[in-house]
């Protein structure tokens, strides 16, 4: 099995990279935080034209088919940038609709095009709240083998990570029932627990660029302090961790593309390792910034705030392990 991107792979990577760097995506975090849409929207738009919407949409939806790896790849991007939005939700609905039959064919087209944008509450998780409900276009609730859309979203409930506007979806119609659904259900969550460990893992770089350039300018005793051993062990140990989950998420990628039956195992496995690593790096990032960091001023408070929310979004660290166990 190849864990390796290829060179089509990187250059997907680069110019998302490319398109985000010139998007000031920490003055779209900050405006999203306080109910101003308006520039993710735009944002949302500009990744929906370079592909990364359809990339859980069938083709004949106007979609790119589901791609995995490639889907791993955006969302790595999507987490380096903290870009916000219901951008997992987006993509798990899609593969939740695609699932039920060609029904839905004009939301999947939408959601393709970046024109509708759909959230969910995780089938899998049990909870009650659905991100960016108050601004998104579908709003979908599994419960037990029953999918409605939301009549009401509720007020934005206060969270961790204010770009990250959770409410409670009420009410609603009734889309499909059965036992077919708790089958998409299910394959939609490991589409979401999937692009939530690469968004992860992706934050989990940002804090580690940031922490390195902080750490190589910030002088104590008349040297860098990235120069001290013991600043030196906890950065390394950080690398180190994302260097290991980085393949993880890979091989889950790959277990899904080639429908495997432990595709649902290897990415509870991949998503537990990526939780981990961001909180590592996210706590180690926050140390070695001192107080700064704690401010709201400083721009690494936005991917700080997105490693605690992701950490436990579409799984725990513990009930994914406690997948890998049972599957």
């Amino acid at each position: 099995m190849r864990f390796l991107l290829d060179d089509e792979h990187r250059e997907f990577a680069r110019s998302l990279d490319a398109l985000l760097r010139a998007s000031d995506t920490p003055a779209v975090v900050r405006a999203w935080s306080t109910g101003d849409h308006g520039p993710g929207r735009a944002l949302w738009s500009r990744l929906a034209e370079a592909g990364v919407l359809g990339l859980a949409v069938p083709e004949e939806y106007d979609g790119l088919g589901l791609l995995p790896v490639e889907l791993t790849v955006a969302f790595t991007e999507l987490g380096r940038h903290a870009v916000p939005g219901p951008l997992v939700e987006t993509v798990a609905a899609a593969a939740l609709l695609d699932r039920l039959g060609d029904r839905h064919a004009t939301w999947l087209r939408g959601m393709a095009s970046g024109k509708t944008v759909a959230t969910l509450c995780p089938p899998a998780d049990d909870t009650p709240y659905a991100l960016d409900a108050d601004m998104a276009d579908l709003v979908l609730v599994v419960t037990g083998d029953t999918l409605r859309v939301a009549e009401s979203t509720g007020p934005v409930q206060p969270s961790a990570d204010p770009a990250r506007r959770l409410s409670r979806p009420t009410g609603g119609t009734v889309l499909a029932e059965g036992p077919h659904l708790r089958r998409a259900a299910a394959y939609a969550t490991d589409i979401g627990t999937l692009a939530t460990a690469a968004q992860a893992l992706g934050v989990g770089r940002a804090l580690l660029d940031r922490t390195v350039s902080h750490v190589r300018q910030r002088h104590q005793f008349g040297r860098p302090i990235g120069s001290f051993q013991a600043v030196k062990h906890r950065l390394a140990d950080v690398l180190i961790s994302l260097e290991f989950t980085e393949p993880l998420i890979h091989a889950a990628a790959l277990s899904l593309a080639s429908a495997s039956e432990h595709a649902a195992r290897d990415i509870a496995a991949a998503k537990a390792a990526a939780g981990d690593t961001v909180h590592l790096a996210a706590r180690t990032a926050l140390q070695c910034h001192g107080a700064i960091g704690y401010t709201d001023e400083l721009d690494l408070s936005l991917w700080i705030r997105k490693a605690q929310a992701l950490r436990t979004a579409w799984g725990t660290p513990s009930a994914c392990r406690a997948r890998v166990l049972t599957t």
